[in-house]
């Protein structure tokens, strides 16, 4: 494979404000983008470094990509994304953020047997590891 400069992963959501709020204000990501009439960026797309996006589709936007390949049904998850806080208190930190966001806490921060972490889901059943060493 040759040399990849970004890596942008889609996710399914069902409402494009729910999403850019959580996101935006929740996690404190910067949209990508010029606002569309909605005032949300179209597409809805979050750096997550130099190197990683996340971008959320409305779920029937899927098609066009996925044809008859049918994506994970709400409370499925078919991936997990980690990232890394930092430290114990980074952790901590981001989910109470993310709890006070909206997102339903699937595993209360602390000492797992690979380090202490903790885990969310955000409004649309996706889940996020988030932890204290390398992700």
């Amino acid at each position: 494979m040759q040399h990849v400069t970004t890596v942008s992963v889609a996710l399914p959501i069902a409402d494009r404000q729910v999403s850019h709020r959580f996101y935006r204000d929740g996690l404190g990501l910067t949209p990508i983008g010029e606002p569309a009439e909605d005032g949300v960026p179209e597409p809805l797309s979050f750096a997550l470094n130099d190197g990683l996006r996340i971008t959320l589709i409305p779920t029937g936007g899927f098609d066009w990509i996925t044809g008859d390949h049918r994506v994970a049904e709400p409370g499925h998850s078919e991936c997990v994304l980690t990232v890394s806080a930092g430290s114990a208190t980074g952790v901590d930190e981001l989910i109470g953020r993310a709890r006070r966001a909206g997102a339903a806490v699937v595993t209360e921060p602390g000492e797992q047997p690979w380090g202490y972490s903790g885990a969310f889901a955000d409004p649309d059943g996706h889940l996020w590891m988030v932890t204290a060493g390398p992700a």
